[in-house]
């Protein structure tokens, strides 16, 4: 198993170009089904069929595991003993023609656009180069939608300030060009001239700088974001993607096409920016049902003076 697992992951490298992340998952995902085969079935990798297969979801299930997780796991399996049956060390998959199982996708959160002004001023409080970065990045991040890995990855000639363009390089190391409006220009040209050349330490192309001149990290973003949602007063967890998730929405709210945010985020597919067409409707379900009970609630009122 150890082998088959290898040769599959260095196939995906190879193809896909996926993330260490997704690669790291993959691995889990597959060791975790070999593990409960010959436990649980006493059978290796090579002896799956369909029944034990459904039995390990079955198992899953019982554990409770999310329904998110349970779908990647039947994705992963399938493309793992496709890849068996191309390779031909199986004559055929026994997974062919198994379906994912549907799961109910929760709605991301979002940050209204009150709580993210007062975020990114949150970051005026301090003068010092850090303090200048920190308000560069929290307005890039909202006013391009770009994700961590991508604001971390950043280089100081991918961005043009006089066009409010930039390119990113995102899933599957794909590049794409995103906007940004005066705001984050503002707080970027600030960063160029004044911040960025005091924490160089030497020559980098990495736009973003830790204190030491070496390229941010993701983890110092995250702390940076956290940091000043607690600052702000923001009375909920608030995290980088978050900054993401209010982008799409926002610009779906402002009469955005479909289409044009789904460009802007970098999907492939147009059904994975349509979670945020959701967001809306339940935004304004909500508006609409607190409207209809503070009416409700005034002519109460207004029953209760008359009598």
């Amino acid at each position: 198993m150890e082998k088959l697992l290898e040769s599959y992951i260095r196939c995906l490298i190879a193809e896909k170009n996926l993330s260490p992340l997704t690669l790291r998952n993959y691995r889990s995902d597959l060791v975790e089904l070999a593990y409960y085969l010959e436990r649980e079935e006493g059978i290796g990798p090579l002896e799956l069929t369909r029944q034990s297969f459904r039995r390990f979801l079955a198992h899953l299930r019982g554990r409770e595991v999310a329904g998110a997780s349970v779908a990647r796991k039947v994705s992963t399996a399938r493309g793992f003993y496709r890849y068996l049956a191309r390779e031909g060390v199986l004559e055929a998959s026994p997974l062919a023609g198994i379906n994912t199982p549907k799961h109910e996708r929760r709605l991301p959160g979002i940050l209204s656009k009150e709580q993210l002004t007062l975020l990114i001023e949150a970051a005026d409080e301090s003068d010092t180069p850090q303090g200048v970065r920190n308000r560069a990045i929290l307005e890039l991040m909202y006013a391009a939608g770009v994700r961590l890995s991508e604001i971390v990855s950043l280089e100081s000639g991918s961005v043009n300030l006089s066009e409010r363009t930039m390119i990113v390089r995102g899933k599957g190391n794909k590049e794409r060009m995103v906007l940004f409006g005066t705001g984050a220009e503002s707080a970027l040209r600030r960063y160029l001239q004044a911040a960025r050349p005091a924490l160089a330490r030497g020559p980098t192309n990495a736009l973003f700088l830790n204190r030491d001149g070496g390229r941010l990290s993701g983890r110092s973003v995250q702390q940076i974001v956290r940091r000043h949602a607690l600052k702000a007063g923001i009375d909920q967890r608030v995290y980088p993607h978050l900054l993401r998730h209010s982008f799409a929405t926002h610009l779906l709210d402002g009469g955005a096409e479909l289409r044009v945010v789904q460009e802007l985020l970098g999907h492939a597919s147009a059904s994975t920016t349509q979670i945020y067409t959701h967001v809306t409707e339940e935004q304004a379900r909500r508006v609409y049902t607190q409207a209809f009970y503070n009416q409700v609630r005034l002519e109460s009122r207004k029953k209760a003076k008359e009598s």
